[in-house]
């Protein structure tokens, strides 16, 4: 008796991969802003806090914009 074939399952789409992972990274950015918005504290540490937290998601975004393009320049080639 012979061994059955092994199947391999199918490679991802790399452009579909960066695409996702940019959704998820725009998603994060997106609950960051939130939550930074829902504090409820006042004072300087706050606010400090707040930016901090604005700073984060404004890094998440630009990754997430970066991934979009080079899934788009993937999808070109």
């Amino acid at each position: 008796m012979s061994a059955a074939p092994r199947l391999e399952p199918p490679r991802p789409d790399p452009a579909e991969g960066l695409r996702a992972h940019g959704a998820t990274l725009q998603a994060h950015a997106d609950r960051l802003r939130e939550a930074a918005d829902e504090l409820e504290r006042q004072g300087p540490q706050a606010a400090a806090f707040r930016a901090e937290v604005a700073a984060l998601a404004d890094r998440c975004a630009t990754a997430a914009d970066g991934l979009s393009l080079a899934a788009a320049r993937l999808r070109e080639q």
